[in-house]
């Protein structure tokens, strides 16, 4: 056996054990992990949905219920996957396990991968949750799974490397929420979920477009309902380069070691 496999096998089980481990840090815990993201996007369904939404009128054909629940969904998965990562990350920095991991013979891709596949695990498990919950609600039609599934896969995997990154450079458990706070929670609900851009006046609708955010609502409602404030193509291209971006990165940051060696 040549030492290309064996390094390849070392690395496939790394990745692995980060995986499980991550998997089995949020599913013990899922009354903080799985079930409040659902219980707040109930609230929404009642509030924005059926009472809101109730008193305005069709977009692009649909109900405001039916137009809102794909963007509540990507919600959802954005604030799961990101957070799931933050939080672990910083722990095993506060908690000096990182130190294990950066003196193991593992790639650092491995280590980007084992984390971030435990938050998409977490913002994907969430997202089907939120699914379920809006049926009380709505009869959901899915105008392309493979669409669908494709862009909740990409933004889980987008927000996660972007949790990681907020994880490297925090220095207390207060620094891995000032990202979510003022830069996530308004970069979301100004994305789209609640809203068409062309309700917006022309200037806001430009600046709109500047909302990565945006994008991916966007297509993930093109996958759901068939509609869409932007183009797919453009929208996908847009996901898959910040996913390389941050990808880049992050290698760049456990290369040189910033945030995680003192």
């Amino acid at each position: 056996m040549s030492l290309k496999t064996i390094h390849l096998k070392e690395n496939l089980t790394a990745y692995k054990t980060i995986l499980i481990k991550e998997i089995l840090r949020f599913s013990r815990i899922w009354l903080q992990t799985i079930i409040p993201p659902a219980i707040t996007m109930g609230l929404y369904f009642i509030i924005f949905g059926q009472l809101i939404g109730s008193q305005l009128n069709d977009i692009d054909g649909y109900s405001y219920m039916d137009y809102i629940v794909p963007g509540l969904i990507i919600m959802s998965i954005i604030t799961s996957s990101y957070s799931n990562v933050v939080s672990s990350f910083y722990g095993t920095k506060f908690h000096h396990h990182i130190e294990e991991l950066l003196v193991s013979p593992i790639a650092n891709i491995t280590i980007i991968a084992g984390y971030v596949s435990g938050g998409v695990a977490r913002g994907l498990i969430v997202g089907v949750i939120v699914t379920l919950v809006s049926l009380f609600f709505t009869q959901l039609s899915i105008n392309s799974y493979g669409i669908t599934f494709l862009v909740a896969v990409m933004t889980a995997i987008l927000f996660s490397l972007a949790g990681l990154i907020n994880a490297i450079f925090a220095n207390s458990f207060d620094d891995i929420t000032i990202i979510p706070t003022f830069v996530l929670t308004p970069l979301t609900y100004l994305g789209g979920v609640f809203y068409s851009i062309n309700m917006l006046p022309e200037f806001w609708q430009s600046v709109s477009l500047v909302n990565p955010v945006l994008y991916m609502v966007n297509a993930f409602r093109m996958g759901m309902l068939g509609v869409s404030d932007a183009s797919l193509p453009i929208a996908i291209s847009i996901i898959l380069g910040f996913i390389l971006l941050l990808t880049s990165v992050c290698l760049w940051l456990l290369h040189y070691g910033i945030g995680v060696k003192k």
